[in-house]
Formats: structure tokens, C-alpha cells, sequence
């Protein structure tokens, strides 16, 4: 994704915060290509609330830069799904910011509920691909 105007602050560098924003994005993309769009996790009445998060900063992006985001789950999901994410910047290997959420599977109600059995059976039908997106 390409840096906007809109995302820095002052200082012309990519402002904290976004990057969250950057996660949801790469999150949102992981799970179209494993096959489960949160849109569809939605129909079948299961909600993804954030429970918990962390970002540290190992440099800084600014506008116009065209970033990577890297996704990947590390284990299967039981009641909680945990992602990782790395932000790369062109010309560097080493990432500009690593982070991760958890995720709580709930109802509609927002009750925990175990990971639904179709979240399984599409992880474990893509587990043969990498799971990076």
C-alpha cells in the first residue's frame, strides 16, 4: 500500500496509530485468501473484537512510500486467533514495524465461543500454501 498525505503527521512521518489500520488491512486480506471472508464469519454470526494488540517501531515510513504488509497466523486458532504482521519498506529487508493482534471468536452477542468448525476445515485445506499474505 502506498503512504497518503492523510497518514502522516506533522513531522511527514507515517503517524503511530495507522499502522493498526495497516494490520486490519493485511488482516482482511489473509483471510479472503485462505477462503474466509470476515464478511462471511459475519453471516454465520461470529464476530473477530480485538482483545489484544502490540506495535513496535523499528523505523519510520512517510508520504508516497509504497509499504509491504506481511500477515501470517503462527498456530491454529482455539478460541483466540492471533496475527502477526511485519511492514517492510522498498530497499530494506529488515521490517519498520512488527506487531500483532489477538482476536476472541464470539457470537453475535459477543459471548466466546470456540473457533468456528468452517474457519478450521478452509485453515486446514490452505495449511499446504504459506500463510503470508
Amino acid at each position: 500500500m502506498r503512504v497518503i498525505y492523510a497518514q502522516t503527521d506533522r513531522m511527514n512521518v507515517v503517524y503511530y496509530s495507522r499502522y493498526y489500520e495497516f494490520f486490519e488491512a493485511a488482516r482482511s486480506a489473509l483471510l479472503r485468501r485462505i477462503g474466509i471472508p470476515y464478511t462471511e464469519l459475519e453471516k454465520e454470526g461470529y464476530m473477530l473484537p480485538v482483545v489484544e494488540s502490540h506495535c513496535r517501531y523499528h523505523g519510520t515510513a512517510t508520504f508516497e512510500d509504497e509499504l509491504t504488509i506481511e500477515s501470517h497466523m503462527d498456530e491454529t486458532p482455539k478460541a483466540k486467533l492471533k496475527i502477526s504482521y511485519k511492514v517492510f519498506k522498498p530497499g530494506r529487508d529488515d521490517p519498520i514495524v512488527t506487531g500483532y493482534t489477538v482476536h476472541s471468536f464470539t457470537n453475535a452477542r459477543m459471548r466466546p465461543v470456540r473457533a468456528p468448525a468452517m474457519f478450521l476445515e478452509r485453515l486446514e485445506a490452505y495449511s499446504g500454501q504459506a500463510l503470508e499474505d
